[in-house]
């Protein structure tokens, strides 16, 4: 990961011990990451904007709400921040839960510093790639939505028969003359800014909502 996008992202560490936390947040700092420090899921919840890339180093043993309780409110919220467990008590059933439920890895303490910083490291890379790919997903339902009611009838007759896209098929179909077809699909292209119906399905595939 380049040193732009480490220092764009953030390290959200949510543990109930002062030592530990303090102890993290020194040692992640001193190796160039953004860190910021939480005493409680509650209180993460309370201050953390999902706008903000990165990822979480969360603690399995929290009062209130456990770590395994803070991801499902997360997951719930459709907030998909990657997380680090790291526990001091946590059996094999708790981190086959977690893992089960998406988290990045499930840390015994005590742990080498390294294997967090890779945990890290790999966690950062997995949220800029989420961020990347829900960008190019409202992009595409901008641009889907641009489309007419008689476009998106045709568009979406052509994602759904990618083999049978002709004009005449098309028109035969939808009762309308092939030449008033390929004038849709040219105004379709134009719009979704793709030169090809292979692009207008593989842009559908990203949306599934969208047909």
């Amino acid at each position: 990961m380049s040193n732009d996008q480490t220092s764009k992202s953030t390290v959200f560490l949510i543990d109930d011990d002062d030592k530990i936390r303090t102890t993290l947040s020194r040692a992640l700092t001193k190796r160039q990451f953004n860190v910021r420090s939480f005493e409680s899921a509650v209180r993460f919840l309370a201050e953390y904007d999902p706008a903000k890339p990165g990822c979480l180093v969360l603690d399995y043993g929290l009062p209130e709400m456990n770590g395994l309780e803070l991801q499902r409110v997360l997951a719930d919220k459709q907030i998909t921040i990657p997380i680090i467990f790291i526990s001091g008590h946590g059996g094999v059933p708790e981190s086959v839960q977690a893992m089960k439920a998406g988290a990045v890895d499930f840390l015994e303490k005590p742990f080498r510093q390294h294997v967090l910083v890779d945990c890290i490291t790999a966690a950062f890379a997995s949220d800029m790639a989420m961020r990347a790919l829900e960008v190019d997903r409202k992009s595409a339902r901008e641009r889907f939505a641009t489309l007419t009611t008689r476009e998106r009838e045709i568009a979406n007759f052509m994602i759904a028969n990618p083999s049978n896209t002709a004009s005449k098929e098309i028109g035969r179909e939808l009762s309308i003359s092939p030449r008033t077809v390929d004038h849709h699909r040219a105004r379709i292209l134009e719009k979704m800014d793709i030169n090809s119906v292979a692009e207008l399905i593989d842009l559908s595939n990203s949306v599934a909502d969208l047909i």
